[in-house]
């Protein structure tokens, strides 16, 4: 399937993987790549741009196919290295980047300078328009249904896609929801280019995370996640454990006073607890609506083959079929 994502990054099929803290590593950003679609390693779960170069190497050593590097950008008192990290990318010869989080325009002119092309994550389209408007090769729509932060607009996709069509002149992939065949045709129908999937591909083989964290996913069904922070505008879609339940609580309780420090033990560096070492009630970790149509464990190759034949099956099929009635 040709599309202009798929031209734009010189990958086979129209399917990214999305960036998730802890999850992607080369590991699995190689196996979605050689599997034809574009995996990409999260930048911020690499400790330090060294760590971030190393694992970039590491990922070469796993496949030949292009690949790319998440980098989000965060509102921090004291912000990670960010210039280190935009080094480590551009001196490891990534050719990718999705950019999620601020405004990443400081940036844009030593990525575009190296050759990078940049995605930017956007759940509105007055930002997907700011992205394009700065440079930014192609967005991420990301709608309501989305794991991790969706926004404070609640648009779902099937507004927020189309909306996305007819305003923006840059490529587009959409984001939230996306699990299957189903999801991609639909997904170009509405006016994307192509899908990037997170929760998904956190149920494959190749996903670097405790199996655990992998049957909970298969196990949810689309009533099992839950918006925490909604009252620090900082929105997050997770999945339900103990850990939310009392996040949700004492959200419940001091109301308008909520502060992050009331919650912080349940937001902050959670992340190893529950992905490496499978401790499913330590807190709050992103997962979207779309566990509720996952049933299975398959390696990537397996998923994303599926994925197509079946999307063909549909266009000329089904899709097809109504047309020729």
């Amino acid at each position: 399937m040709k599309t202009r994502i798929t031209e734009l990054f010189g990958i086979e099929h129209p399917i990214i993987q999305g960036g998730m803290h802890f999850v992607g590593l080369a590991d699995l950003a190689a196996a979605v790549s050689n599997a034809g679609g574009l995996g990409l390693i999260t930048g911020l779960t690499q400790r330090t741009p060294e760590d971030l170069a190393k694992e970039i190497a590491r990922c070469r050593t796993l496949t030949d196919k292009p690949f790319g590097v998440n980098l989000t950008f965060l509102p921090s008192v004291t912000p990670p290295d960010y210039p280190g990290y935009v080094k480590a990318i551009i001196d490891g010869g990534v050719k990718a980047v999705e950019t999620a989080g601020n405004n990443p325009a400081k940036w844009m002119p030593m990525l575009k300078e190296a050759g990078v092309k940049v995605i930017h994550k956007c759940t509105s389209v007055r930002h997907a328009l700011k992205a394009e408007s700065i440079g930014c090769d192609a967005i991420s729509v990301d709608g309501f249904e989305c794991g991790g932060h969706p926004g404070e607009d609640d648009i779902p996709n099937f507004i927020l896609l189309p909306r996305a069509a007819d305003e923006l002149k840059v490529p587009f992939v959409a984001s939230g929801g996306m699990a299957d065949a189903r999801s991609l045709v639909a997904a170009l129908a509405l006016g994307a280019e192509g899908m990037n999937m997170g929760t998904r591909f956190m149920a494959t083989v190749e996903a670097p995370i405790h199996e655990n964290v992998k049957r909970a996913i298969v196990a949810a069904s689309e009533l099992d996640t839950r918006l925490v922070m909604r009252p620090l505008r900082n929105t997050e879609r997770v999945l339900v454990n103990a850990g939310v339940e009392r996040l949700l609580e004492k959200e419940k309780a001091l109301g308008a006073d909520l502060k992050f420090e009331d919650i912080i033990g349940e937001v902050a560096g959670v992340y190893p607890a529950i992905m490496q070492r499978g401790e499913m009630d330590a807190g709050a970790w992103s997962c979207g609506m779309v566990a509720g149509l996952i049933h299975d464990i398959p390696t990537c190759k397996d998923l994303i083959d599926r994925i197509m034949s079946e999307a063909t099956a549909i266009i000329r099929g089904r899709l097809g079929g109504l047309l020729d009635s």
